[in-house]
């Protein structure tokens, strides 16, 4: 079988590595138990999870364990990497419905069932009731601060302030390794590439307490031919929560996304070969749009089923191609101002971003542009297009 470091590598997901010769010889010779952290701060996973869920499922169809390590504990301190202030603490019921969330999106990844199946761990288990004294002799002992002052998850913060709580993430992190190694015989830690200081303390910690190899690896972010972030949208993140996201905004989402994004995407994203994502990618002229149709059917149809998928096909040809048809929703013939039919739709979060729409000249009406933030329609039946991607058929009922 394939080495599944080369499959990684050849599709782009590869970032860094440590102890890399020596991590490839253990995937030809046997089954690795590796994990991917999650920390629950939302119910829903989002587009950012996204590729980390690929590498998980290519790993496991190659032969390797997944274990999903839920952060029940850490979640309830919060990971500094990225972010320029503290985040809000949550509470242990609010963690415990994330977690109960997150693994019914997993489950379209990767399989819970089998000699390889995923296990999916909480840190809680072992954290909640650590005893600070024994943890800062055992683990507080092997780190330097000088050390972990440098490490890029922290400079970001320090000029702002970062508070202590944040501070031991790294030696929680790391603990998490330590024990699921324990436990387990996990000698993988995996994430995403800004994860790269914490997931490379776990495995250093284990070399040094426990004298084993252990390994660290990180994943491009999924991010844009400019650098940025993919998943942002005019409503906030691309969520895998079709009560977030919709179907059809997922699909009109990667359906649109830039020409130079779509190779990168169909590698990440879909199973397709390699040698068919090439040929879809051949032409740099209109015929990219296939490759894009192609894409947005494929993570659809993973994140929300085939059926979805081919209905937000249909949906989308009938809004753009004149086949099939564009989705159609019902209102209350008492909501009139556009104002009111942005936000029953769900195209608007709140009064203030709809005017800010239509003050934009975003919004028509069939087509007519809606140029006054109290423009009202009282059409039975009306197309509502919001910029050149959303598209309705509005039904009065």
């Amino acid at each position: 079988m394939k080495n599944v470091l080369d499959t990684l590598k050849e599709r782009g997901f590869i970032k860094q590595t440590v102890y890399e010769n020596e991590l490839y010889e253990l995937f030809n010779k046997e089954s690795v138990s590796f994990y991917v952290g999650f920390d629950p701060t939302a119910d829903s996973l989002h587009v950012g999870h996204f590729l980390v869920l690929m590498a998980m499922a290519h790993m496991q169809r190659a032969g390797h364990k997944p274990f999903v390590l839920l952060g029940g504990g850490t979640g309830m301190i919060g990971d500094p990497s990225g972010k320029n202030d503290m985040r809000g603490l949550l509470t242990k019921e609010t963690t415990e419905h994330n977690i109960a969330c997150f693994r019914k999106q997993m489950e379209k990844f990767f399989s819970f069932e089998g000699k390889n199946g995923a296990v999916m761990v909480n840190n809680a288990d072992w954290l909640l009731n650590l005893n600070y004294v024994d943890f800062l002799r055992e683990i507080g002992s092997q780190f330097s601060v000088n050390k972990m002052l440098s490490a890029e998850c922290f400079k970001a913060r320090l000029e702002k302030g970062l508070s202590f709580m944040e501070f031991n993430y790294m030696l929680m992190q790391a603990y998490d390794f330590l024990v699921l190694f324990k436990k387990y015989g996990v000698r993988l830690q995996c994430g995403g590439d800004d994860q790269w200081s914490n997931i490379l303390a776990g495995a250093d910690l284990i070399r040094r307490k426990e004298r084993e190899p252990a390994f660290a690896v990180t994943f491009s972010l999924l991010t844009t031919s400019e650098g940025q972030k993919m998943g942002k949208t005019q409503k906030g993140a691309l969520w895998l929560d079709r009560e977030k996201t919709t179907p059809y905004e997922f699909f009109q989402y990667f359906r649109n996304v830039n020409d130079p994004d779509v190779e990168p995407c169909l590698k990440f994203l879909t199973f397709l070969p390699l040698k068919e994502i090439a040929e879809l990618t051949a032409f740099k002229d209109e015929r990219i749009n296939l490759a894009k149709e192609k894409l947005a059917y494929e993570v659809t149809k993973l994140v929300h089923g085939e059926t979805e998928a081919e209905k937000a096909l249909a949906e989308a040809k009938g809004a753009f191609g004149g086949e099939g048809e564009m989705p159609t929703v019902e209102i209350s013939k008492s909501i009139t101002k556009v104002v009111d039919i942005l936000i029953e739709l769900k195209q608007a979060s709140s009064k203030a971003e709809a005017k800010r729409l239509i003050e934009g000249g975003g919004i028509k009406i069939d087509e007519d542009k809606i140029s006054s933030i109290d423009g009202e329609t009282n059409k039975e039946r009306f197309i509502l297009h919001k910029g050149k991607k959303i598209h309705f058929k509005v039904i009065r009922k």
